[in-house]
């Protein structure tokens, strides 16, 4: 099954059980999916896909992080509640020892001698762990792999 037919089963459920909130999610992901498909002209592949219930995922965070700051609780709340919902839909991420380890075998094959060879190990990362990763700590674990 893909992820659309996972989500409008998921949305199935919601309404059947009256769950607003988890209904609400699952619509407005829909509705990006169908947005980005409409984008690019094509059904959008895994990585896409994970690209863009990232971007929900950051964008509920930042949202927390702004109503924990103005005392807002209540927003806190159905944001975090909606950020449950979402990140069910994404691979689990990573351990660092993996990440440690897809470093260490990229920067053998792409024969990197010091930071300015991190371009050439950056997108070899990016294509074999690019949606179970966050891309700023990747980079991050990368310059300090090479600058040793």
């Amino acid at each position: 099954m893909d992820h659309k037919e996972t989500i409008e089963e998921g949305l199935k459920t919601a309404l059947k059980q009256r769950d607003s909130s988890r209904v609400s999610v699952l619509r407005m992901l829909m509705s990006s999916i169908k947005y980005k498909e409409v984008e690019k002209g094509r059904p959008l592949s895994e990585d896409e896909f994970h690209g863009v219930v990232k971007t929900l995922i950051k964008q509920r965070s930042e949202s927390i992080e702004s109503f924990k700051k103005g005392q807002r609780l209540d927003l806190v709340d159905k944001e975090e509640k909606e950020l449950e919902v979402l990140k069910t839909f994404v691979p689990a991420p990573l351990s660092e020892a993996e990440v440690a380890a897809a470093i260490e075998e990229a920067v053998v094959a792409a024969d990197a001698k010091g930071p300015k060879d991190m371009g050439k190990v950056m997108k070899s990362l990016m294509d074999t762990c690019g949606s179970r990763v966050d891309g700023k700590v990747l980079s991050e674990m990368v310059k300090k792999r090479l600058s040793s």
